[in-house]
């Protein structure tokens, strides 16, 4: 199956969006209270991503060995993923950690773009 995964977030909220054929699924939470506001708005991002995708898991909606076209809205974050850039923060690198874990475990197909 084919879909479009859309995510974003700042210091007080994540969302995300996925789009698979003519269904649109749409979430978002506040943060819990350790990361509200005391985040940045890229590492909350990362977190959008993170949740978002293992939410999709969750409730079945990407199955194993999917294709996903992930849209990111932040150049940093689609260079990181896209051509393995390096990233000196030490929170994104753990969320990158979970994020890699989930593609793998579940072998989805992933290709990024840039918003």
């Amino acid at each position: 199956m084919d879909h479009v995964f859309y995510f974003d977030g700042d210091g007080e909220r994540i969302s995300w969006k996925i789009e698979t054929g003519d269904s649109i699924s749409e979430q978002s939470r506040e943060h819990v209270q350790m990361y509200k506001n005391n985040v940045t708005n890229l590492q909350s991002k990362y977190i959008a991503f993170h949740v978002g995708l293992f939410w999709a898991i969750g409730v079945f909606i990407i199955k194993n060995e999917d294709n996903i076209k992930v849209r990111c809205n932040e150049k940093e974050m689609f260079e990181h993923f896209k051509f393995n850039k390096e990233v000196n923060d030490e929170f994104i690198k753990k969320r990158t950690k979970f994020i890699k874990q989930l593609i793998s475990q579940r072998k989805l197909k992933m290709e990024f773009e840039l918003d």
